[in-house]
């Protein structure tokens, strides 16, 4: 019995080699490669003139810094309305198309237009300065089945995008693009915020509808990009989401940096 086992040990010990250990990774040439992260969309509604909002505005900006939810990329939304303009400080950034945006929101949601409001995935609203609560309602809504959409920069420098997959009875949707610029601060003369620096997450620069997914659930365009003389092209990106019509719910999103012409951008 002896001369067996001891003529068995290097089977054995090969053997225990090639059974992983808990938490040590896939072995090399299993196939475990991790996977890309599932994109969500976090949008925040706020105001340079709303004191509540910097802290906010420090959450997302810090979420989408850090990418600190496993699993997700966090693309930030910062949408800044207008309401606020009227009470001492004219937000620069500000748009009544976010205003808007965010009272469609607000009827769906049964509540009221209020900043800072974080909108995620246009399935879940909360109080944006709730920075736990927004970890993990980023994590719930990066479980959704999602469509694929793939973003590409032609030659000319336009956007190309492509949409397929949508998730099994996805209701009418729209698709929608947005153009973001990080790295945007303002020192806040006037209002709640007097004497402050604000320094903001992404900040959306325009917001457009780029038309409708076909009933095969497939959406193709080449869109240009015309940008202000004053945006930073480094520091933006092309942001396109798909959202269902009537919910609101985003069931698609990818971004873009906006360098050169040759990237390309999927989820």
């Amino acid at each position: 019995m002896h001369r067996i086992l001891l003529a068995l040990l290097p089977f054995l010990t090969a053997a225990s080699a090639a059974v992983p250990r808990p938490g040590s990774g896939p072995l090399p040439g299993t196939g475990g490669a991790p996977t890309a992260p599932v994109a969500v969309v976090v949008e925040l509604f706020t105001s340079e003139g709303c004191s509540s909002c910097p802290a906010a505005d420090a959450a997302l900006r810090e979420l989408e810094m850090a990418q600190s939810v496993s699993g997700v990329e966090v693309i930030a939304l910062g949408q800044h309305v207008d309401y606020w303009n009227r009470l001492g400080w004219k937000d620069p950034f500000s748009s009544p198309a976010f205003t808007q945006r965010q009272r469609t929101y607000a009827e769906g949601f049964g509540t009221g237009s209020y900043t800072p409001q974080a909108v995620v995935n246009g399935r879940y609203e909360l109080v944006g300065s709730r920075r736990q609560a927004l970890a993990e309602t980023i994590a719930k809504a990066a479980k959704a089945p999602r469509a694929t959409v793939r973003l590409t920069r032609t030659a000319a420098g336009e956007l190309a995008v492509h949409i397929t997959d949508l998730p099994a009875g996805t209701a009418p949707t729209e698709v929608a693009l947005a153009l973001t610029e990080t790295g945007l601060s303002s020192q806040v003369g006037r209002g709640e915020n007097a004497g402050r620096l604000l320094r903001h997450a992404a900040v959306v620069r325009e917001l457009r509808t780029l038309g409708s997914v076909a009933p095969d659930g497939t959406f193709s365009a080449t869109v240009p990009l015309p940008l202000a003389p004053g945006w930073k092209t480094p520091n933006l990106r092309a942001v396109v989401l798909v959202q269902e019509k009537a919910s609101r719910h985003i069931v698609g999103v990818a971004a873009l940096p906006l360098s050169p012409p040759g990237g390309a951008g999927r989820n």
